[in-house]
C-alpha cells in the first residue's frame, strides 16, 4: 500500500469510530484562518475535535502545523496506523490509531472547552453549511458550477 493510500484509510476508520459514537463528521474541513482540519467531529452537545492524520513519520515531521488547530477546538487528536513509530509524537494531544475499518482511542484528548461561544457558534454554523452543500452536491451534482 502506498503512502497516498494511507491517509484516506485511515479518515474512513475515523469517521467511522466518532459516527459510532454520535458524533458527525466532516473530511478536510475548513477553518476561518486557512487551515484545513483532516477529519472535524461534532458531538451531540455541540463539543469540537479535530483529529490531524499523519500517514507516515515524514509527514508528521515536515508538517508540524498542529498546534495551530488547538484554537478551533475542544480535543485535538492525532490519528495515525498500527505501525506508525507512536514514540515521535507529542505527549499532550490525543492519540487515535486506525484504519479503513474502525479506529480505537489509545490516548484520550485532553477536554478543553474553553472555545469562546461566539467562535463556537461560528464554527457550528460553517460546519452545517459545509455538510448541507456537500449533501446537496451528491443529490444534484449539476446544480452546482465547480
Amino acid at each position: 500500500m502506498s503512502v497516498a493510500d494511507i491517509a484516506p484509510q485511515i479518515c474512513r476508520g475515523i469517521g467511522r469510530h466518532f459516527r459510532a459514537l454520535g458524533h458527525a463528521t466532516l473530511a478536510e474541513f475548513s477553518l476561518p484562518d486557512g487551515r484545513r482540519a483532516d477529519v472535524f467531529a461534532v458531538d451531540d452537545k455541540g463539543g469540537i475535535s479535530i483529529i490531524e492524520i499523519k500517514s507516515c513519520l515524514i509527514d508528521f515531521r515536515t508538517d508540524q502545523k498542529w498546534q495551530d488547530y488547538l484554537d478551533w477546538c475542544d480535543r485535538f487528536y492525532f490519528a495515525v496506523t498500527v505501525d506508525f513509530p507512536r514514540e515521535a509524537l507529542p505527549a499532550e494531544p490525543g492519540l487515535i490509531v486506525a484504519d479503513a475499518y474502525g479506529a480505537e482511542v489509545l490516548r484520550p484528548a485532553p477536554g478543553s472547552a474553553l472555545l469562546a461561544a461566539a467562535r463556537r457558534r461560528s464554527l457550528l454554523l460553517r460546519f452545517a453549511a459545509k455538510a448541507a452543500n456537500r449533501l446537496a452536491r451528491l443529490e444534484d451534482p449539476e446544480g452546482f458550477e465547480p
